[in-house]
């Protein structure tokens, strides 16, 4: 049986900023030494990996084309990563298979409302994210996804002004929803704002600190 690589598990709302968090937490992982591959879940759309793929491997060559991969769920988004999520698994068997290389595999899914979460057969760490453009409410709404994940990204805090968002308001009520040992990043990922933070607590939390697999064969440590 191939050697199970630790997955993270990205959801949040249509546009809170998915797949962009993916485009910029990835280039800082890499530039740690860190090796990534990218699964997208969609309803019926593979855009997201597509644009993925361009970005950070066509482009920029930090994976593998092949290691950019779309799914085309066909149903609910919940379905494919909590309910069944027998599809993503099939799809991270064979990776894991072919390329026990790898640190990490972030799994993307669908957008959704706040009661997206994973299956833990799935993803052993699990990332929601929310747009402040949908107003500072969204951390006192709870909802599963905001209170049961492993990290908080409240994502587009340039776009407070523009909507009346405070952020003081949403750094209270993720405070009081989640509790002071479920850590939250105020982020603009355009920007690259709190992303370097993101990566940090991926390091810390799900890879609790181990150096890349290519350095660690040669003794070496995590850059910092």
């Amino acid at each position: 049986m191939a050697e199970r690589i630790p997955r993270i598990g990205i959801g949040g709302p249509v546009g809170s900023g998915k797949s962009m968090l993916i485009e910029r937490v990835v280039p800082v992982l890499a530039g740690r030494g860190y090796s990534v591959s990218i699964i997208s879940n969609d309803v019926i759309s593979k855009e997201d990996a597509d644009r993925m793929r361009a970005n950070l491997a066509t482009e920029r060559g930090l994976l593998p084309e092949n290691l950019v991969v779309g799914l085309a769920t066909g149903g609910c988004p919940h379905t494919a990563v909590r309910e069944d999520p027998s599809m993503n698994i099939s799809v991270i068997e064979e990776i894991e298979r072919e390329h026990p290389e790898l640190d990490l595999i972030i799994i993307e899914s669908g957008g959704d409302n706040i009661t997206t979460t994973f299956s833990p057969l799935l993803a052993d760490y699990f990332i929601y994210i929310v747009d402040v453009a949908g107003g500072d409410k969204y951390p006192r709404k709870g909802g599963l996804g905001i209170t049961s994940c492993d990290l908080l990204v409240i994502n587009k805090t340039d776009l407070a002004p523009m909507v009346g968002a405070d952020l003081e308001v949403m750094r209270s009520d993720a405070l009081r929803i989640r509790g002071a040992e479920k850590p939250f990043v105020f982020a603009n990922c355009m920007a690259d704002q709190g992303v370097p933070e993101v990566a940090d607590l991926i390091v810390r939390n799900l890879l609790f600190g181990a150096p890349p697999k290519s350095r660690a064969k040669n003794g070496g440590e995590v850059q910092r």
